[in-house]
This record gives structure tokens, sequence and C-alpha cells, in this order.
């Protein structure tokens, strides 16, 4: 499966994120792990020392190779470039190893909102459709709260995407614009995982304002998470009760 997760800032996503791929790498699922949020650090929720081991360079700030397979030096306006780039070989030369897991960091898309199709881009997208029309592992992605990466056909390749919402309006309000743009890129799928929940009270709530059928998991607030991130530890190791509910949510996915 391809498997997308999304979600306004600060709402999990990064955490819930990490715990679906321990929990498939448990149950002995090829994983590849790929950090699409600008701002993300999904190899540090899985475990990787970034202070010991240094900084994974994102796709997007490898200039030699956006022009080595693009044909186009970065930041160059005008002229020509390759629009689909080879990019089989990424996960086997500039994946990282985390605990068993491969990780790659995308980077976020270069002036995604005016549109800029430039050579950086067209190699994030290319790689991207190699990863969820060519290879045949599980995908994770870790999202922005946005579809800039995705192109239609990629979309469409998602077996389902996962919305992370905590209680609270903004979030609320951030999660129906998700929806309503995967539903416009194609993705087939989606479904809500309803995350921090202090009360049953607020479930209630929340459901009016979604589609209460496609909330397909709630998970109460842990504050063991908290002292995981301030520890650098790995969520899933140190969240028993939040591990056990994503085991829950991939049964019910049929994972």
């Amino acid at each position: 499966m391809k498997i997308a997760v999304s979600g306004k800032g600060g709402v999990g996503k990064t955490t819930i994120s990490s715990m679906i791929v321990c929990a498939l790498r448990e149950r002995g699922r090829p994983v590849l792990a790929i950090d699409a949020d600008p701002n993300g650090s999904l190899a540090e929720a899985l475990g990787y020392d970034q202070e010991k081991d240094g900084r994974i360079i994102p796709l997007i700030e490898r200039k030699q190779l956006v022009e080595e397979r693009t044909g186009s030096k970065p930041g160059d306006m005008g002229g020509y470039f390759v629009l689909n780039p080879r990019t089989d070989d990424f996960v086997e030369k500039f994946s990282v190893e985390v605990n068993g897991t491969r990780v790659m960091v995308m980077g976020g898309l270069k002036e995604a909102l005016t549109g800029c199709y430039c050579s950086e881009n067209a190699l994030l997208r290319s790689f991207l459709r190699h990863l969820m029309v060519e290879r045949d592992e599980w995908v994770i992605l870790d999202m922005e709260a946005g579809f800039e990466h995705l192109t239609r056909g990629t979309a469409q390749s998602v077996d389902i995407l996962l919305v992370v919402v905590e209680p609270g309006i903004r979030s609320i309000n951030t999660a129906k614009k998700i929806t309503a743009l995967a539903r416009q890129a194609g993705i087939p799928k989606l479904g809500y995982i309803v995350n921090k929940v202090y009360d049953g009270d607020q479930i209630g709530d929340i459901a009016a304002l979604l589609a209460s059928d496609d909330i397909l998991a709630v998970i109460p607030f842990d504050a063991q998470a908290i002292d995981a991130d301030l520890k650098r530890g790995v969520p899933y190791a140190s969240c028993p009760v939040m591990a056990g509910h994503i085991n829950m949510l991939l049964d019910g996915l049929d994972c």
C-alpha cells in the first residue's frame, strides 16, 4: 500500500507517520519512509540521531544531482530541462537506514504556490511517481498540509490518505481543506485520525463537523509522546497506548 499522511502542523502527523512505519515493519512489511514535509522530522521520530550522524540532505538541495538528471542548473530561469528525469536509483543511493527502515527526505517544492515548474520540482515529482507507481514496497509519505508534491497521476496511486486532526476548529478546518484538495487530486480513499483526545465528548463534536464514517481511529492524548520527543526517543517504543491504537488502525485497513 501507498499511504499518505497529512494534517495541520502540530497535530502529531509525524509522530503518527513514524508509528505506522514501525508497526508495519514489526509486521514484516518492507517499508519506505518518505519525509515530504519541509519542516518534518520523520527520521528523528524513527530514531535517527541528527546531532551524531549529521543532517540528512533533502533531494531538492542536491544541486549537482538536479543538474545531472534534468540537464538544467538549479536557479536558471527559462531554457529546457528533462521533465521525467531518471530517479529509479535514488532509494539505493540516497536513503538512510534508520533502525531497519529506509528513510528519504524530499524537501519542499520550489515556489510551489507560484506555479513554478523548475528542474528541482521535476526531479521531486518524477521521484514521487517512481515511488507510487513503480516500486512494490509499502510507502509511507509524511506530507505537509497540501498536495503540491502530488500530480494527478501520483495522487491516484495513493491507496489512502490519512488526515490527522486534533480537537480544535482550526485543525478541523484544515482537515476539510485537505479533504477537498485530495478529492480534486483523485486520491481514491481517505480517512481521519483524531489525535490528542482528552475526553469522549470531544469525539461527538468533531464527528458533527467531519464525516463521522471516515473517522478511522481515535487516539487519546498521551503525555508519553511529549516525553519521548524531549528525550529523542522513538514514539512507537515509548508510547504503548498510542502504538496499540495504530495497530488497530492497520488491522482495520487490512495491513
